[in-house]
C-alpha cells in the first residue's frame, strides 16, 4: 500500500477496538449423542397410563424411511384406493406428527380421527415424518402410524402421499362414512 492510503486505512479504523475472543459463535451446541438416545428410548417407554383405544403395539410392523406406505380392508374399491394414492381425493384434514413422543402421537392420532369421523370427513393427511437415522434403524413414528392404522375401526385404507403433499413421510387416509342423524340416505 501506498503511505496515503495506509493513512486512509487508518483514519477509518480509528475507534475500533479489537476482538477480545479467538473463537466464533458457532450457534447451539449439539445435543450429546448418549443422551440423545436415552432420551429417545424414554419416549417409546409406557408412563403407566393404560388407555385402551384398540390401537396394539405388541406387533409393529418396521418400515424404512423411504418405503411407500399403502394398505387398503377388505372390500375397498380398487378404484378409489388408485385416486387415494395418486392424491386425487382432496383431503379436507391434516395432522403433524412431527417432534411426538410414540405415546403423544397415538393419542393424537386417535383423537384427530375421532373428530374427522364426527364431522364426516371422507379424506385426511397424517405426516408422520421419515426420521432417517444414522444408526440404520426404523422410524419409530412412521412404523408404528403404518401399524395403528391398520388396526384403526374407521379407516378404509392409506397410502403415502404425492411428493407435494410430503411424499413417503406422510399418508393418505380414507375414512368410513358414518351417516349422520335426521340426513337424507
Amino acid at each position: 500500500m501506498q503511505d496515503d492510503d495506509f493513512s486512509l486505512f487508518q483514519a477509518e479504523l480509528r475507534g475500533v477496538k479489537p476482538l477480545q475472543y479467538d473463537r466464533a459463535d458457532t450457534g447451539k451446541p449439539k445435543a450429546d449423542r448418549k443422551q440423545f438416545n436415552t432420551l429417545r428410548q424414554a419416549a417409546t417407554i409406557s408412563k403407566g397410563e393404560t388407555k385402551v383405544d384398540g390401537l396394539s403395539d405388541q406387533f409393529v410392523i418396521d418400515v424404512g424411511a423411504e418405503d411407500a406406505l399403502y394398505w387398503a380392508a377388505n372390500g375397498m374399491q380398487e378404484g378409489q384406493m388408485r385416486k387415494l394414492k395418486l392424491g386425487q381425493i382432496p383431503f379436507d384434514g391434516s395432522l403433524d406428527l412431527h417432534g411426538m413422543s410414540v405415546e403423544k402421537a397415538r393419542d393424537t392420532l386417535w383423537e384427530f380421527l375421532a373428530e374427522a369421523t364426527k364431522l364426516e370427513v371422507r379424506c385426511v393427511r397424517v405426516t408422520h415424518g421419515k426420521a432417517v437415522r444414522m444408526d440404520g434403524r426404523k422410524p419409530m413414528l412412521k412404523s408404528h402410524v403404518n401399524t395403528w392404522l391398520r388396526q384403526h375401526p374407521q379407516v378404509l385404507g392409506f397410502s403415502s402421499c404425492q411428493a407435494k403433499h410430503g411424499g413417503t413421510g406422510a399418508v393418505y387416509i380414507i375414512l368410513k362414512r358414518t351417516m349422520m342423524d335426521g340426513r337424507d340416505e
